[in-house]
């Protein structure tokens, strides 16, 4: 519990002061593969909305389109230089052309069902967008999987703490 009120001692007061555009901008970037705390500033915001403060339309939507934004650009990049920093810095890690291939292969024929998947793994959801651009998966199977998978993610951080606290509430 301590942990949670010293995440909250900081994200609450960006948050209270920029709004919903704090948790959108960290969202953002970490959807990209910088290291931000999103899923506690999104529980933060949901807190927030449950106080009145926020309104949880405006935390999911920020939360889904930070989200989708940034895994986009996580995507782009990926596709532009991500190929050969895999090709380049890839042995270092065990990562040789065949397993490189058949990680390709797999991107290509269940990517859909790998973006949409990750999105709610901690460390998959800030390089999946990296990953995908990098293994070249189709831009229109990438798009549909990560709009999908971003709404249920923001669905399932926002409204499922707003929902729930009063449940949780009575266990403390």
């Amino acid at each position: 519990m301590n942990l949670l009120h010293e995440g909250l001692a900081w994200i609450e007061p960006a948050i209270t002061t920029y709004g919903v555009w704090a948790l959108f901008v960290i969202l953002y970037f970490e959807s990209f593969g910088v290291p931000l705390p999103g899923e506690s500033a999104l529980f933060t915001c949901s807190l927030l909305a449950v106080r009145g403060d926020l309104a949880i339309g405006h935390v999911f939507l920020a939360a889904w389109i930070g989200g989708v934004l940034g895994d986009s650009t996580g995507y782009l990049i990926g596709r532009f230089g991500g190929r050969y920093v895999l090709e380049r810095f890839g042995p270092w890690v065990k990562l040789t052309p065949e397993r490189l291939a058949r990680f390709e292969g797999q991107f290509k024929t269940k990517g859909f069902f790998i973006v949409l998947g990750a999105r709610f793994v901690p460390v998959l959801r800030q390089l999946n967008g990296l990953v995908a651009g990098s293994v070249n998966m189709p831009w229109h199977h990438f798009v549909v999987a990560n709009a999908i998978g971003g709404a249920l993610w923001a669905g399932v951080w926002s409204f499922g703490p707003y929902m729930f606290t009063d449940w949780f509430r009575h266990l403390a």
